[in-house]
């Protein structure tokens, strides 16, 4: 394990390790993104990815958390590197991130990299732009127990700081892809997994709609919907009850709702 000690905020990597943070084209162009906190970054190291480096903190992480961290790292190229408090609450994204920040390695998030049981549930978001509301999401997929979430056509970085912040992790815990609607929707149809879109139009109540066999729920942005592609390729539409003078829930807020309606039903 080789350690390095770095103070001045001008030193080169820590101006990258910041361009990273706030800059996508960075990302893009390193391959790499940054997790912030122990918890986050354990979740990440068991979902497979690799870390390149890790920026420590040693007046704030614990001992006891530094040794789980070093335990957890299973590749000998991972570089540590120690840091004041003074740097490290300049580069901290969030505060009481408990001390450690690392760099890590991306990993492909294409379709033919998720591995599905029988009968899965999975969640389809169709141009979903605030990465808080993705987030959100995320943390009720790993809640009830999806089996994926799959992205379509993103307008969000899936390596966003305020995505990975707002999942608390769930990004990492829950199997997520990327791809085109048209390429999703075939790929839904290939494994026989039925597509439910959540839509005010032509739907039933989504408490009558049978999800205990492979069930997709696709949901779209607030404010446009989702495409007719969608609407066209589903096997059914579904709805949720709106009693009040509003006809709209927040993305998340709906998703929570049907994902748990699975759940239901698959235990009942």
């Amino acid at each position: 394990m080789r350690i390095e000690t770095i103070t001045s905020a001008q030193n080169p990597k820590i101006k990258a390790l910041l361009e990273l943070q706030e800059k996508s084209k960075a990302r893009r162009k390193e391959g790499l993104f940054v997790v912030e906190g122990r918890r986050e970054l354990l979740h990440c190291m068991e979902a497979g990815y690799e870390p390149y480096t890790i920026f420590i903190c040693p007046d704030i992480l614990s001992g006891n958390d530094r040794k789980e961290i070093e335990a957890a790292v299973k590749t000998d190229s991972c570089g540590f590197i120690e840091i004041p408090q003074h740097l490290y609450d300049k580069v901290a994204y969030r505060g009481g991130t408990e001390g450690v920040i690392a760099e890590m390695h991306c990993t492909s998030l294409s379709l033919e990299h998720l591995k599905l049981k029988e009968n899965p549930l999975v969640v389809v978001l169709e141009s979903v732009e605030k990465p808080g509301n993705l987030g959100a999401v995320l943390r009720s997929a790993d809640a009830s127990g999806v089996d994926a979430v799959i992205v379509c056509d993103p307008l969000t970085d899936m390596y966003n700081p305020n995505l990975i912040r707002s999942s608390i992790g769930a990004i990492f815990t829950v199997p997520v892809a990327t791809g085109t609607s048209e390429e999703t929707i075939k790929w839904l149809k290939d494994k026989g997994i039925r597509i439910y879109t959540a839509q005010l139009q032509d739907s039933e109540w989504y408490y009558d709609t049978d999800m205990k066999s492979g069930t997709a729920i696709v949901m779209g942005t607030e404010a446009t919907g989702l495409t007719d592609a969608w609407r066209k390729a589903a096997d059914a539409h579904i709805k949720i009850p709106m009693l009040g003078r509003l006809d709209s829930l927040n993305v998340s807020v709906s998703a929570a709702i049907l994902m748990f309606e699975a759940v239901r039903q698959r235990n009942s």
